[in-house]
């Protein structure tokens, strides 16, 4: 039976239809499909409301906690300041209530100017730039009808939106490959420009229009080793920007989702609204064949459910079975997924079913990117000096985070194997016997079903529980030397025999009435169970005592003894609320009991503003949490109501946090505690300073002096405060946000100035300090600012330093 349509997410509002330049490679203009010769110019008030209730239907019907809308064109600054403030506003009202809203433009920046950043700043919309490369690259396609560059204009708007004031509503630039071009020379060219992000598009080809290729080319990998020399060159400049392309090839070989729909095998979720208000399939689909991108219907007469029934919009939802006979059987599938859909197209009457007439490309690409990358991810990865200098700007991509997680898992595994090793010199009482046990089934589970030992061993509460077993060890004179690792092998083996379905009996000797399942949740047994056997079902898993059975069910109804970890399913970002796990109680402040199911609601609806709030306001920090923080642990509310936050540096990936009153403080905390969660697992992988180094030393914001690591782990975390209140300022704080930036943003560099004078360094670490003291922002604050600034520090000066 086909599932229903998915609904659609991601909105292209085709504000003008024509455009000011007369680019020779445009799909739009150039290409198979000339629909635009006969759309109005400009999208109405009209169709602009129409679309803006239908697009707030949609996400009302299907629950959707944001929507990705892209004004687009032609050219959209065509369409003047007036109707794209009417657009922004018509989207804002109606979604008001409904769900966030990322709104975007793309542009060719030609009369981008201060007037429409201005614009874009009040209803916070992001800005794209097309651009190609250097002069020589740019004007290649992108000039003027009568042959005159648009090249300095570009980079004029381009330092625009580079400006203090503006930068935040800097997307990045989209580049189109030509062969002809440098490619060492285009990414220097646009590397300069300090862009957030670049992606380097592929020219739209079909089988009928083939891309052009030089004469040599015979196995069709030109374009692959291309963009292999832009990697290279990325890779040596130490990845002075995020590069879409690269970021999503290393994601979608790692089974993630991809960051572009021209990768891997997420469904399509996109719909474009032409300025007469008709719906039409992805942009793209002009290259095929005149009429390829229409449905046959609008925003007048027609929901956006219907749309998403649309059958070019369900061909492109199929996954695997949605592709070619010759694409099913690639060993790269799941991360090429056959490549965008517009570039299968075949006149012969295949159509669509095809693969891309880029295949060879994407092979030769995807292959040498995993063999550079990926060659043996079983060996604990060498934190490359290019990536510590890009942690140590604040940020840190996914990929660099994942980097992180995959040596913290490596140092599990090798923990795990410690312990393992001292209980089979346990002493009698059938503790070396249960180890072994609980042993040969992870063994069996590994060689079976790796994810899902990974995925119970990558929970950040094991490596506390390993530590902790291998202090209480035999030769510690422990009362219970063995127990607490038996009983913890025991609980990982039966964790992952769940998540892998594995239909063996595990035997786990239970605590105080209480059996952990790690990454799951635990179980209330009836008092004085010794032991319980678990086993999973197909539909979840079995516990056995000695006197009573308890079945706990994916679907239906919990049983009251079972309390089940929640997860939680935001935008791009999956996070459990780690409630019930023993092993948390290792943040130095009490953790909360287990939420209600009203307090559990509230976690997720102010964790859903805060990650939106993080994502559009500080937007370098949101990828690293995505890849990397995985779990939140509640910690009980301050008697004095003070904000209280906590990461453990033995528990990678989880952050404890007692909920504030206000979301914003949140994603405060959020960004704050993961800057202490990323720099610990930098100090597993690097010395940044001298172990022996006995001194301590004084931060501007704690009574007490800290140890080099201390006074380190502070300053990096307070980077993250500072770039969070210059967003809030930014984004309309007034002057309490600009003071407080203005505060710890002085604070800060007086604690950088402490870390570079303390001769406690090593040559990794100065670096990543001087790292640190260029990533402070420069924005000039008023003089109020700096006044009240230096009344706060003082009155903090007075209060709490000694």
């Amino acid at each position: 039976m086909d599932r229903p349509p998915l609904p659609l997410r991601q909105f292209v509002l085709k504000m003008h239809s024509r455009c000011d330049l007369a680019c020779d490679h445009c799909y739009v203009y150039e290409h198979a499909d000339q629909s635009w010769r006969g759309r109005p110019r400009v999208m109405s008030d009209l169709v602009l409301r129409a679309t803006a209730e239908r697009v707030a239907e949609h996400a009302k019907t299907h629950g959707l906690a944001t929507v990705h809308v892209v004004l687009h064109g032609g050219e959209p600054l065509l369409a003047g300041r007036a109707r794209l403030r009417a657009a922004a506003t018509h989207l804002t009202a109606a979604l008001d209530g409904v769900c966030e809203l990322d709104l975007r433009i793309h542009t060719n920046a030609v009369t981008l100017d201060e007037r429409f950043l201005d614009l874009f700043d009040e209803f916070g919309i992001k800005v794209g730039v097309s651009l190609d490369g250097d002069r020589a690259a740019n004007d290649l396609h992108r000039r003027y009808a009568d042959g005159r560059s648009s090249h300095d204009r570009v980079l004029r708007a381009v330092a625009l939106l580079g400006r203090p004031r503006y930068r935040h509503l800097f997307a990045g630039l989209l580049c189109t490959i030509d062969l002809r071009n440098d490619p060492v020379a285009v990414h220097d060219a646009l590397a300069e420009l300090t862009p957030p992000r670049v992606d380097f598009l592929l020219p739209h080809a079909t089988w009928e229009a083939p891309p052009p290729r030089p004469a040599d080319d015979v196995d069709g990998t030109a374009y692959a080793r291309w963009l292999l020399a832009v990697h290279d060159r990325w890779t040596a400049t130490g990845r002075p920007m995020e590069v879409r392309i690269f970021d999503s090839v290393l994601r979608t070989l790692r089974g993630e989702s991809s960051l572009t729909e021209s990768l891997g095998l997420d469904p399509a979720d996109l719909a474009v609204i032409e300025t007469d208000g008709t719906f039409e399939q992805a942009d793209s689909l002009k290259t095929a064949h005149q009429g390829a991108p229409a449905t046959g219907l609008d925003v007048f007469s027609h929901s956006l459910d219907e749309v998403a029934a649309h059958p070019g919009i369900v061909a492109r939802q199929q996954g695997l079975d949605g592709l070619a006979p010759h694409c099913r059987s690639c060993p790269v599938v799941r991360s090429c997924g056959g490549g965008l859909y517009a570039h299968r197209y075949r006149s012969d009457g295949s159509g669509f079913d095809n693969p891309s007439v880029y295949c060879s490309d994407l092979l030769s690409l995807i292959t040498d990117l995993r063999d550079r990358h990926m060659s043996d991810q079983s060996a604990p990865p060498v934190l490359a000096q290019t990536l510590l200098d890009e942690l140590a700007t604040g940020g840190g991509t996914d990929t660099t985070v994942d980097l992180l997680a995959r040596h913290q898992l490596a140092l599990g595994r090798e923990l795990l194997g410690q312990v393992r090793h001292g209980t089979t010199r346990a002493p009698a009482d059938g503790d070396a016997e249960g180890a072994e046990e609980a042993w040969d089934t992870l063994t069996a589970l590994d060689s079976a079903a790796p994810e899902a030992v990974d995925t119970v061993l990558a929970h950040p509460y094991v490596r506390p529980w390993a530590l902790a077993s291998l202090v209480a060890g035999p030769r510690s004179g422990a009362a219970e030397p063995a127990s607490t690792a038996v009983r913890g092998l025991a609980e990982i083996a039966a964790a992952a025999a769940v998540r892998a379905g594995h239909p063996a009996a595990v035997v786990v000797p239970v605590h105080d009435g209480l059996l952990r399942l790690p990454s799951l949740g635990t179980l209330t047994v009836e008092s004085g169970a010794g032991r319980a056997v678990v086993r999973a079902t197909a539909d979840g898993f079995t516990v056995r005592t000695d006197d009573r059975t308890y079945t706990v069910a994916r679907t239906g109804p919990e049983d009251p003894a079972w309390r089940g970890s929640r997860r939680f399913e935001l935008d791009g970002w999956s996070v459990a609320l780690e409630d019930t796990d023993p092993w948390r109680a290792c943040h130095g402040h009490p953790a909360h009991p287990r939420l209600t199911e009203g307090e559990a609601g509230a976690w997720r609806a102010d964790l859903t503003v805060a990650w939106a709030w993080i994502r559009r306001e500080l937007p370098r920090y949101a990828p690293g949490i995505a890849a990397g923080l995985r779990v939140i642990t509640p910690l009980r509310p301050s008697s004095e109501s003070a904000d209280i936050s906590s990461a453990a540096r033995d528990a990678f990936g989880a952050v404890a946090i007692a909920r504030p009153a206000e979301p914003e403080t949140l994603a405060l905390l959020l960004v704050h505690e993961f800057q202490h969660v990323k720099l610990g697992a930098v100090l597993d992988l690097t010395d940044l300073y001298d172990p022996a180094c006995e001194e301590r030393f004084y931060a501007p914001w704690r009574p007490d002096p800290r140890p080099v690591e201390g006074l380190l782990q502070g300053t990096y975390a307070h980077l993250a405060v500072v770039d969070f209140w210059l967003a809030r300022w930014r984004s309309g704080g007034g002057l309490p946000a600009e003071t407080r930036f203005s505060r710890w943003r002085d604070q800060t560099a007086e604690a950088v100035d402490t870390l570079a004078g303390s001769a406690a360094l090593t040559e990794a670490g100065e670096r990543f300090v001087t790292g640190l003291r260029r990533a402070l922002p420069g924005d000039e604050v008023s003089a109020d600012a700096r006044r009240a600034a230096r009344r706060e520090a003082e009155e903090h000066r007075r209060t709490v330093l000694p």
